[in-house]
């Protein structure tokens, strides 16, 4: 974070100093402001890179209409395979509580990728999150029987993997979206498809949701190591 001296130096101006009855404003406010509308700006930017990494998606937000306030701990996702019928992606903007300790110089507002699956298969699920030394671990599906989930949303900053969609269309304004019964924001670009796989599927997530998520063979545990 630049200091008063320096954002003055910056710009060639000298320091004033402030009428009296007035409070200064420090550089810390407008710098998080536009540190906010440039991340709001952004999510115009996000179909970009939706577009060039068509081939490696999960991901979403608000199939269920769900608005929380995210903790700001990011959380790795594994899978061997999903299958979804029904899928959607869109960018958008998640938010943490008011100061919260984990915004750095974010603003508490975090860009991600959401996406939305009417309805998922996945095999071999792995979660963790890293607590600072130690992760919490999470596994499930890895038998016979595979994790499902209904209306699954996830919050994501990054993802690889190696996917194919079927009947997929680029491009739509996301207030337009029909495949997962979720509507993003008038003007922004998004993509929606009536199926969707994945093969090796690894996601960074800020957030999940779904109406039914059924976890046969669950485990959790902690470990030195993530997924």
């Amino acid at each position: 974070m630049a200091s008063p001296s320096d954002a003055n130096s910056s710009n060639g101006n000298t320091p004033e100093q402030p009428e009296s009855g007035s409070t200064p404003e420090t550089a810390e406010g407008p710098e998080r402001r536009g540190q906010v509308r440039l991340r709001r700006a952004a999510i115009m930017a996000v179909p970009a890179t939706l577009a060039a990494a068509a081939l490696a998606v999960l991901t979403a937000q608000g199939a269920l209409g769900v608005q929380f306030s995210i903790s700001g701990m990011p959380f790795t996702v594994t899978a061997k395979s999903l299958d979804g019928t029904g899928f959607e992606q869109f960018g958008g903007l998640d938010n943490m509580i008011p100061n919260s300790p984990n915004e750095g110089d974010t603003g508490g507002q975090v860009l991600i990728m959401t996406s939305a699956i009417k309805s998922a298969t996945l095999d071999s699920l792995c979660q963790s999150v890293d607590l600072g030394g130690i992760n919490l671990l999470i596994k499930a599906g890895s038998g016979s029987t595979k994790v499902t989930a209904t209306n699954l949303t996830t919050d994501s900053t990054e993802l690889s993997g190696d996917a194919s969609f079927g009947n997929i269309e680029i491009g739509n304004d996301a207030s337009t979206l029909t495949k997962a019964g979720v509507q993003g924001p008038k003007g922004v670009f998004s993509q929606q498809s009536d199926t969707v796989h994945i093969d090796n599927l690894r996601q960074t997530n800020y957030a999940t949701t779904a109406g039914v998520f059924k976890l046969p063979g669950l485990k959790l545990s902690f470990s030195d190591s993530g997924c």
